[in-house]
C-alpha cells in the first residue's frame, strides 16, 4: 500500500472521524507540515475509540483484524486493521528482521504470547511469511513450557528464537540449569519490550554463539513505528521510510526536538493506515536522536516508567543502571521496583532477580551505590518521610510479568487504596 500525502490523511480524517473533527476543529484546512497538527491526547483518543458508539473509526468494521494490547499499563486498547493495512505492515515488518539478521533457511522459533486478541505472536508470525527471504516458521507460543523448548532447539537445530526478552531468558536459564548450551542458536530477536542488560549474562551462557536484535519498533496501539537497525546498540531504530514519520518531542513544551542525544517523547504518524488513523499519536517511550536526517533513534525507556517514594522520583532506567554498575560479577538477571506502605510510611522494595545466590554484602553494596545516585532518598529516610531501600533476591522466575503477555512488569504498586 502507498504511502498517502499527509493533506490527504487529515482531510480522510476529519471528514470521517469523529474524533477526529473535533481534534482538528481549529487546523486549518490546507496542511504542509506535521507540526502544524496537535499531538494526540491518548485519553480522549481511546475514550472515543469503544464499542459500541465508536467515534474514532472512518468507517464500519466489514474486513478487519482486531488486536488488543496487554493492558500492562491501563485499561485494555483494541486496535483494528484492514486487509491491505495488516498486510502492508507485517511485509515491512519482515523486511526489517532481514535487517536484523534474518537469512535464507533459518528455523525460527516464534516464543511470543497468542490469545485473547493479544497480536504479538500472530503478528509475528504473519511477518516471517511475508518475509523477503525463505524461513521455517516454527510456532511455538509464549506458553510453552521451556523444557519443551529446549528441546526442541536441540532436535530440530532451531537457529532463531523470538520472543519476549523474559521468555527469552526464561529458556536460557532452563538450559543452564540443565548444564547445555545451544550452540544452533545464531540469533535471539526481541520484542515487545526493551532487552534490559542485565538479562545479557544469562543469555549469553545459554546461547554463546547468538547475536541479539530487536526483531523491531510496533505496538497494538501505535502501530508500525521502526525498523531495527544493525549494531551493537539492540536500542537503535529507524522510522519505515515511506510507512512512518517518527518525531521526538520536548515533555514539557511539545515541541520538535532536533538535537541529537536530547531525550523526548516519541510520537509516531502512519502514512497508511486509514481504519484507525495514527496522526502524532505518543506511543508512550523515550527517544533520543542518533541520526535525525536518516531517521535513526535510540530507545530510553517508557516515558513515565518508574516509582516514586515520598517526593523522590526513582525511574527504572536509572535505577538498574545503577545497580549493574554495582554489581561486577553479575548476579542480578532482572529487576522489579515494589511499591510497599508501612507504620504510616512509604517503602520501596528492590525485588532483584538471580540465578545464583550473590554473597550477603551486595546487598548492601547496592543500596548505597543507589542511595549515591539518588541523595534525596537516604535524605527522606533520614527525616523520618520514608524507610530504607530494601533489597529482596528471588529466582529470576518469580519476577512478576503479565500473565497475558509475559512482559516484565517493571513497577508493582502494592500499597493499599487511599
Amino acid at each position: 500500500m502507498p504511502a498517502k500525502p499527509l493533506q490527504d490523511l487529515v482531510d480522510f480524517a476529519r471528514t470521517n472521524s469523529p474524533f477526529y473533527a473535533e481534534t482538528y476543529r481549529d487546523v486549518p484546512r490546507t496542511i504542509s507540515h506535521l507540526t502544524e497538527l496537535p499531538l494526540i491526547d491518548q485519553n480522549a483518543f481511546w475514550a472515543a475509540n469503544t464499542w459500541p458508539d465508536n467515534r474514532l473509526l472512518t468507517g464500519p468494521l466489514s474486513d478487519a483484524g482486531v488486536y488488543k494490547t496487554g493492558g500492562t499499563t491501563g485499561v485494555p486498547k483494541f486496535s483494528p486493521w484492514t486487509r491491505t493495512e495488516h498486510a502492508d505492515s507485517v511485509s515491512a515488518f519482515g523486511a526489517g528482521m532481514v535487517q536484523a539478521g534474518l537469512r535464507p533457511g533459518h528455523r525460527v522459533a516464534n516464543l511470543f504470547c497468542a490469545g485473547e486478541l493479544y497480536g504479538g505472536f500472530l503478528y509475528i508470525e504473519n511477518a516471517l511469511h511475508h518475509a523477503p527471504v525463505e524461513n521455517v516458521r516454527l510456532p511455538v507460543g509464549g506458553t510453552a513450557p521451556d523444557d519443551y523448548v529446549a528441546d526442541l532447539i536441540a532436535g530440530f537445530g532451531v537457529h532463531v528464537l523470538a520472543g519476549e526478552p523474559m521468555k527469552l531468558s526464561s529458556v536460557a536459564e532452563c538450559l543452564v540449569k540443565r548444564g547445555e548450551s545451544a550452540d544452533s542458536v545464531e540469533l535471539l530477536l526481541f520484542g515487545g519490550d526493551l532487552l534490559f542488560a542485565d538479562l545479557r549474562p544469562i543469555l549469553t551462557r545459554a546461547f554463546p554463539k547468538a547475536a541479539v536484535s530487536s526483531l523491531g519498533y510496533a505496538s497494538v496501539d501505535a502501530g508500525l513505528v521502526g525498523a531495527p537497525v544493525p549494531g551493537d546498540d539492540v536500542r537503535v531504530h529507524e522510522a519505515f521510510p515511506h510507512r512512518t514519520v517518527v518525531e521526538l518531542v520536548d515533555d514539557v513544551t511539545g515541541e520538535p526536538i532536533t538535537a541529537v542525544g536530547v531525550p523526548g517523547r516519541v510520537v509516531v504518524t502512519n502514512l497508511f493506515r486509514t481504519l484507525m488513523p495514527i496522526l502524532r499519536y505518543p506511543t508512550g517511550d523515550r527517544a533520543e536522536w542518533v541520526d535525525p536526517a536518516r531517521g535513526r533513534f535510540r530507545l530510553v525507556g517508557r516515558s513515565v516508567e518508574g516509582a516514586r517514594v515520598g517526593t523522590v522520583a526513582m525511574p527504572t532506567e536509572e535505577i538498574r543502571a545503577v545497580l549493574i554498575a554495582a554489581d561486577p560479577d553479575r548476579y542480578i538477571s532482572g529487576m522489579q521496583l515494589v511499591q510497599r506502605r508501612w507504620d504510616g510510611r512509604d517503602g520501596l522494595i528492590l525485588r532483584l532477580g538471580c540465578t545464583e545466590q550473590p554473597p550477603e554484602e551486595l546487598s548492601g553494596r547496592l543500596v548505597e551505590a543507589v542511595y549515591a545516585a539518588r541523595p534525596l532518598y537516604p535524605a527522606e529516610v533520614a527525616a523520618g518521610a520514608v524507610h530504607h531501600l530494601a533489597v529482596e533476591w528471588v529466582p529470576r522466575s518469580e519476577l512478576v510479568t503479565n500473565p497475558r503477555t509475559g512482559k516484565l512488569q517493571q513497577v508493582l504498586d502494592e500499597r493499599p487504596p487511599a
